[in-house]
């Protein structure tokens, strides 16, 4: 036996249970000590507000909500009780590490809205409870069987409730995916030092190499754990749009919108200003979402809004049709941002959501929408907002240019609705 396998970690019995062994070893997120900064960014009103309105459009504001945070990791579920000190926040893992670091977050946040359980996810109907918002990100695509992990989760979905899933994407995990088959040929496994090989070796990645980005853009990328999960995970699938739309179907669920839509849109962006761009709009939104992937080609995740297929009355839904929209209050996204310096000319600004990766996804307002984007202050409705004097010029009737701009703006990540009125 070379020196080589006798630093391999043993393999557990079983895929599950070796991917359970890995983030007992290499817990991933890291674990963090401090959770100040975020507590802080969620103390505004507004963020959990907007938050709220993102799942649920067309339903009062609350915050006594019951939460499961499946596949909880280290922090999250922590977060999620720190975000929401009203609600009953449940988080579940099969890793004793992230159970453990959860429950020290707990007690050092006195968190007693926060319940944490070593259950995997396919077990989730042991809790004997049922949620009014599911989430489940970055941990589906890692179990042996998702689609059974998926319809576990929906079977404690209450009918009205919202899910949000996070899962890899297909074609931006290229370069991922060549590296995962060079460590699988080479014969690397996940120990201390051959992480910190790998990590050494990645520095001479030639200029152009599909990895090559996502090492520049996520320099967490860099850490052991981080590199682990990426690179040396025993378990790991991605889904282009089609077939998330598809796992989402079979798991008894309905899609319900992009937890950040403007990616996917071709009203948004480059893409909109393509010679193929009013073709794309001919087509369903699915076809229009699938295209849009595939031209863009970078996208890593894919995160979702889902609900019961049998939810009462149907999704939630934003529509611009008839005259509806009118009573809709749009709350302005929290990260959202208007520049108004360097600007191009009949601009008065430019918004930009900062959580957007595509640096193509602003939006430029002119002076008559930079007043009704000042106008938004969460309780106004667009019907209110319109009826302020805003300085117009245009020949357009002013209730087709407010229709679509408030379409823009939602497409845009830039709000969200409240559409209850």
């Amino acid at each position: 036996m070379n020196q080589r396998e006798e630093n391999r970690p043993s393999k557990p019995h079983g895929v599950a249970e070796e991917v359970r062994d890995f983030y007992d070893r290499y817990p991933y997120p890291r674990p963090v000590d401090s959770l100040e900064k975020y507590r802080g960014l969620w103390q505004n009103p507004q963020r959990r507000r907007a938050d709220f309105h993102l799942f649920w459009p067309a339903r009062s504001y609350r915050e006594n909500q019951s939460i499961l945070v499946a596949g909880c990791g280290t922090s999250q579920a922590a977060k999620h009780a720190l975000r929401w000190p009203a609600a009953q926040v449940t988080g579940i893992d099969f890793s004793a590490t992230s159970v453990r670091s959860t429950e020290e977050l707990k007690r050092k946040y006195c968190l007693d809205n926060l319940q944490i359980h070593k259950l995997p996810i396919e077990q989730v109907n042991q809790l004997g409870t049922s949620f009014d918002q599911i989430v489940c990100t970055g941990v589906l695509h890692h179990l042996t069987d998702p689609d059974a992990g998926l319809r576990a989760l929906r079977g404690v979905l209450k009918p009205d409730g919202a899910m949000h899933l996070m899962v890899y994407a297909l074609y931006g995990r290229t370069g991922i995916y060549m590296l995962q088959e060079f460590c699988r040929r080479v014969g690397i496994h996940a120990t201390d030092q051959e992480i910190q090989d790998l990590i050494e070796a990645l520095k001479a990645l030639p200029p152009g190499h599909p990895l090559e980005n996502l090492l520049h853009q996520a320099p967490d990328f860099r850490h052991e754990a981080a590199l682990a999960d990426a690179l040396l995970h025993p378990q790991d699938r991605a889904y282009s749009v089609p077939q998330l739309l598809d796992f989402v179907k079979r798991g008894g669920l309905t899609f319900g919108r992009w937890v950040r839509q403007a990616p996917y849109s071709p009203k948004c962006g480059a893409v909109a200003r393509i010679p193929q761009a009013s073709r794309m709009a001919q087509l369903s939104l699915a076809e229009q979402y699938a295209a849009v992937e595939l031209f863009r080609g970078t996208m890593v995740t894919h995160s979702v809004v889902a609900y019961r297929s049998d939810c009462p009355g149907g999704p939630p839904q934003v529509s611009f049709e008839g005259d509806t929209w009118l009573g809709y209050v749009p709350i302005r996204v929290a990260d959202t941002i208007c520049v108004q310096e360097r600007l191009p000319p009949g601009a008065a600004g430019v918004l930009i959501n900062r959580n957007h990766t595509y640096t193509d996804l602003f939006m430029h307002i002119d002076s008559t929408e930079k007043s009704w984007f000042d106008a938004i202050d969460g309780n106004c409705s667009v019907r209110d907002i319109l009826e302020k004097p805003v300085p117009s010029s245009r020949q357009k009737s002013q209730l087709d240019m407010a229709r679509s701009f408030f379409e823009r703006l939602w497409w845009y990540d830039q709000v969200v609705y409240d559409t209850l009125r």
